[in-house]
Parts: C-alpha cells; sequence; structure tokens
C-alpha cells in the first residue's frame, strides 16, 4: 500500500492545533521555501506545494473535518467511507498531492487505479445476555454486488473495452491552474484508461448490481454499546470489478431488567428487609451465565453498601477472565405490618438506648449542639 504524507507533518503543528497556529506555521514554511527565495531547486518547489496543498485543507472546517475523519480517502474522486459524492474540490486536492508525489499519493502518472467499493453500516441491537455469551446472528442488507451477467467488467458478455483516446489510456488528464499543474481523472473514461462501447444490460455497464444479500455476523463476548465489528469484503462492490468495500457493525446493548453495566463491571440493587438488614443473612444472586452466587449480608448493614462479588461481571473483550459483580445494597422498611409485629417492634423500640442506632444518635446531638439544645 502506497504511503501517505500527513498533512499535519508537512505544517509541522499537532492535529489540535488551532486555525491561528496552523496559518502561521504555513507563512513561516511558505516563506521559507518560496521557490523566489530558492530558484532552481527542485526539492524547495517540491516542499512548498506540498506546504500549500496542507494548508489549503486544514484552513477549511470542513475539508480538515474530513481529512480527520477519513484520510487521503476523503479526497479521492467520488468520496472515501461514508461517501463525498460530487465535492469536487476534495478531488482537486488528492490530485495535486499525487501530481507533486507522484507514487507516494498513488500510481505516479500510470493508469489511475480502480476505486474500491464503498464501506458500509449496520447498527445491530442485542441483548446484554447476549453480549456477555456472544451471538452468531444473520443479517440482510441490500449492497451492490459484482453482476453475474458481465462479471463485474460492465461490458456485454463476448465484447470488450478500447483504449480511451482522450487519455491515450491513462486514465488521467492534466490542466493548469495557477501556479500548479493538476492532474485529474480522465472525464471520458473517469480514470480506467478504458471505455466500454457496449455496455452490459443488466448493470448498465456499472459491473455491479444492488441486491439482498444474507450476512453471518459473529458477535464476540464482552461486546459493550459502540463496539465495531468490521467484516472484510463485505461492503459495496467496487466499480468495474474493482475490489469490495467493508461492512462495519455498530453494537447497540439494550438495558437489561435486573444488571446495569459499567465497562466489565455488572451492578445491581438487592432490596433486603430490615431484619435481615440488623441480623445478617444470605441471599441469591444468578450471574448472567447462569451460575448463582451467595452474597453474604453481614449484620447491621446500611443502606447503600456495596458488596463485590469476583469474577461474576461480564467477559473482557478479546481477553481472558471476568469483571466484578457489585451488589448495592437498598433496606427497605416494612409498609404493611400485623397487629403482633407493630407489638414486637413497640417492644424493641421501648428497649432502645440509642447505641443500637449511633450514627442516628450522633446527629440529633450534633444538632443540640449546634442550636443550643
Amino acid at each position: 500500500m502506497a504511503a501517505e504524507i500527513d498533512f499535519y507533518e508537512v505544517l509541522g503543528v499537532s492535529r489540535d492545533a488551532d486555525g491561528a497556529t496552523i496559518k502561521s506555521a504555513y507563512r513561516k514554511l511558505a516563506m521559507q521555501h518560496h521557490p523566489d527565495r530558492n530558484a532552481g531547486c527542485k526539492e524547495n518547489e517540491d516542499k512548498f506545494k506540498a506546504i500549500s496543498v496542507a494548508y489549503e485543507c486544514l484552513k477549511d472546517p470542513q475539508k480538515r473535518a474530513a481529512y480527520d475523519r477519513f484520510g487521503h480517502a476523503a479526497f479521492q474522486q467520488g468520496g472515501g467511507p461514508g461517501g463525498f459524492g460530487g465535492q469536487q474540490d476534495f478531488g482537486d486536492i488528492g490530485d495535486i498531492f499525487e501530481t507533486i508525489f507522484g507514487s507516494a499519493f498513488g500510481s505516479g502518472g500510470g493508469r489511475q487505479q480502480a476505486r474500491r467499493g464503498a464501506d458500509l453500516r449496520y447498527d445491530m441491537e442485542i441483548g446484554l445476555d447476549e453480549a456477555f455469551d456472544g451471538a452468531s446472528r444473520q443479517i440482510e442488507i441490500e449492497v451492490s454486488q459484482t453482476c453475474d451477467t458481465c462479471h463485474g467488467s460492465g461490458a456485454t458478455p463476448g465484447t470488450g473495452a478500447r483504449r480511451c483516446n482522450l487519455c491515450s489510456g491513462m486514465g488521467k488528464v492534466r490542466a493548469k491552474q495557477g501556479f500548479f499543474v493538476v492532474e485529474r481523472a480522465c472525464p471520458n473514461c473517469h480514470g480506467r484508461g478504458e471505455v466500454i462501447e457496449s455496455p452490459c444490460r443488466a448493470c448498465h455497464g456499472e459491473g455491479r448490481i444492488d441486491r439482498e444479500q444474507a450476512i453471518d455476523v459473529e458477535i464476540p463476548p464482552g461486546v459493550d454499546t459502540g463496539t465495531r465489528i468490521r467484516l472484510s469484503g463485505k461492503g459495496e462492490a467496487g466499480p468495474h470489478g474493482a475490489p469490495p468495500g467493508d461492512l462495519y457493525i455498530f453494537v447497540h446493548v439494550k438495558p437489561h431488567s435486573v444488571f446495569q453495566r459499567e465497562g466489565t463491571t455488572l451492578l445491581t440493587r438487592a432490596p433486603v428487609s430490615f431484619t435481615t438488614a440488623a441480623l445478617g443473612d444470605t441471599i441469591e444472586i444468578p450471574d448472567l451465565g447462569g451460575d448463582t452466587h451467595t452474597v453474604t449480608i453481614p449484620a447491621g448493614i446500611q443502606s447503600g453498601k456495596q458488596l463485590r462479588v469476583r469474577g461474576a461481571g461480564m467477559p473482557v473483550l478479546q481477553g481472558r477472565g471476568r469483571g466484578d459483580m457489585v451488589v448495592e445494597i437498598v433496606v427497605e422498611t416494612p409498609t404493611k405490618l400485623s397487629r403482633v409485629q407493630k407489638e414486637i417492634l413497640q417492644q424493641f423500640r421501648d428497649t432502645e438506648t440509642g447505641d443500637e442506632c449511633p450514627e442516628s444518635r450522633g446527629f440529633f446531638e450534633r444538632i443540640k449542639e449546634a442550636f443550643g439544645g
């Protein structure tokens, strides 16, 4: 794969540099490498052109955002991932850099390489149990696929393509734009270097057609919302037999009725009676894998106390082991008491000394001190 020269490195600025910093760096470098100050120096002339093109991109917020997201693919004719079809000015920048650096950015004057198909995105919603165990899903999407009639050539079976007369089979034409000599895709053959005289009737010369496709997706254990699964070659077929793009599955995990998730940790709230909280006990809580864990509640536990069960959480994505389960205890005050229960509680209250609930006693003592009794 051809190397790509980073626009930020060309200007010597960081990727989070503001507009003023980028402008200042450009002015300094442009003055240093300007052809008028370095007459006859091909190296400085090339650097000046590179600096100018990099600044042309980074000074424009829209172009800079596209470059930050897709790199040089955003400037190719027809657009990069996600599509920038019709934005010809992005294509011009890519052509200028290819003219300056030759094979470092593309074919270096040879026939333009066939453009790969577009990448596709599919949003998939799964349950937390599927995120725990992993799952196999089959999805159906409409996607451009290689034409079965012409096998991607775009020509009627039995016919072929002839060399483009406009670009002499190079796929590119040159035009002078001010200081620069710009190479761009040939408008007659669209960069192929060949012209199809008898287009395939099934695909109208595109070499691809849209149809439904069933795709199997393997979801690994431990995925979370935002996880991206890449299926290489499952995107749109490239035009005229070019390689296909990729399919990206974006995972969204649905809320669970019992657990909340924070990374590999599973959180749950367990209400217990005030007698259980006072006397202590054990409770049983299952994890998402089906195993049951005994959680010991110590006597005198307070509401909000968190108890941790090691290794009962979510699996580590593409790793080993599991996170923890955290059980938050919520002490529930009874709302319906029988007459006997009320009498028992009344007897308990009559025997209270204040030492049973030190936090309550301390709170009211502080009130007395603060407000003079």
